[in-house]
């Protein structure tokens, strides 16, 4: 019998151990993926079509086209702060980060009430428009998250 109930001690410890273990693994949040956003309905349809050109291409890793085709698109909708959004992704993966700094900040002045834009794992290494503008580090990136976590 007493045999039992160490066992059952053992079993409560470790089971509680393995559940905090589990909630502090599960609650580390895991870096989101960067996409590009869709325009606006209102938006121009030649802008959108761009837009969705420049979406494919940067899905498929055609950062260079993408940064053309979401140029294009920010000029015909300049007012648009996904398009500057899009373009602040492209020149990212390219590597241009202080041009993606300030289309980044572009895309947030042009969309104050756009929480996607806001709470962008690409646009918060930035930090306040009127602070210093270096790049705080942050794990995120342009390919999506596979099975297990890892890219």
């Amino acid at each position: 019998m007493k045999i039992s109930v160490e066992i059952m001690k053992f079993l409560s410890i470790t089971g509680a151990i393995l559940m905090i273990v589990g909630l502090v693994a599960c609650s580390k949040e895991k870096a989101k993926p960067l996409v590009p956003l869709p325009l606006d309905p209102g938006s121009k349809p030649q802008a959108i079509a761009l837009t969705e050109q420049g979406t494919r291409a940067f899905q498929m890793r055609r950062f260079e086209d993408a940064k053309t085709l979401f140029s294009q698109a920010m000029s015909l909708a300049p007012e648009s702060g996904q398009a500057h959004y899009n373009y602040a992704l492209a020149l990212n993966a390219l590597g241009d980060t202080e041009s993606a700094r300030q289309q980044f900040m572009e895309a947030a002045n042009l969309a104050p009430g756009d929480k996607t834009i806001w709470d962008s794992p690409a646009l918060s290494p930035y930090g306040n428009p009127e602070g210093p503008k270096e790049k705080k580090e942050r794990p995120y990136s342009t390919s999506r998250p596979s099975l297990g976590g890892g890219s």
